[in-house]
């Protein structure tokens, strides 16, 4: 994309910002990251269909962060990350700038997050129909079936934790799983620590989850991690009448209302 390599070069050599954080060319036809410091590093900047990692992930990082004021390359995904992430104070005007990427590949400037967030919201997060489909499919089962479901797809699971890694809510400097004193999730690779580990994820990320599958997409084994994470999504809009990031809205699970619904409680 011409005008986003342009744009680049010219942000950096005006010292605007210290990196621009976009795509480029990796290995077997995919792409990776790419953080140009200098102009000439724009030229390597692309934007095709392969661009799907949701570069928000790195906006946390303190390596990252460290080199000083940030331009990114932000697709609707990753700009609803971003929006997410300001709610949370991980991120703001003054060390970030969204060049974000339309879903008709047009690049749009954004002069500040609040622009971003009024250009996210026309765009409402729907699950997709392949998506919908397997969802209905587990609804249909009874608590034992989809005990019995969940139990085999996540066996093969080795806690390579990439799903976490690619993750832009996943930003905690120690996860839960990391800690022994007390020791929450089981470390060992069997049935319940998997069980335990991945449904711990998809409970953090209630009224949090941008529907990128970023780390269905990190999976090396293909687990169908986001089927839990798009239950999340159908619950949050069933029960508290949808979700989409805002920059001042509540947090669904860290907020409570006299009205919220209490028939759960048995």
């Amino acid at each position: 994309m011409d005008e986003l390599k342009k744009r680049a070069k010219e942000l950096l050599e005006a010292g605007t910002v210290k990196v621009v954080i976009g795509y480029e060319n990796g290995t077997a036809d995919k792409t990776r990251a790419l953080f140009a410091q200098e102009a000439k590093d724009a030229d390597k900047l692309i934007f095709d269909s392969r661009c799907i990692m949701n570069l928000a992930t790195y906006l946390t990082k303190a390596e990252v962060k460290g080199k000083g004021r940030m331009a990114i390359t932000a697709t609707l995904p990753v700009m609803r990350a971003i929006i997410q992430l300001t709610s949370e104070f991980q991120v703001n005007d003054n060390n970030l700038l969204v060049l974000g990427i339309t879903p008709e590949s047009k690049m749009i400037e954004f002069k500040d997050i609040e622009e971003v967030e009024s250009f996210v919201h026309k765009y409402t997060i729907e699950i997709e129909a392949k998506y919908s489909e397997k969802l209905e499919k587990l609804d249909k089962m009874t608590p034992s079936e989809r005990w019995s479901f969940w139990i085999e797809e996540l066996s093969p699971c080795f806690k390579c934790y990439a799903c976490r890694a690619a993750c832009p809510m996943c930003y905690c400097h120690k996860c839960a799983v990391e800690s022994n004193q007390p020791q929450w999730i089981p470390v060992p690779s069997h049935d319940l620590g998997n069980l335990e580990w991945h449904m711990m994820r998809a409970i953090h990320l209630a009224g949090r989850c941008i529907d990128c599958d970023a780390c269905y997409n990190a999976c090396p084994l293909g687990i169908p991690l986001n089927l839990l994470t798009k239950r999340m999504l159908i619950d949050a809009k069933e029960h508290f009448g949808g979700y989409q990031p805002s920059i001042k809205a509540d947090h669904l699970m860290s907020t409570y209302k006299p009205e919220d619904k209490d028939n759960f409680i048995m």
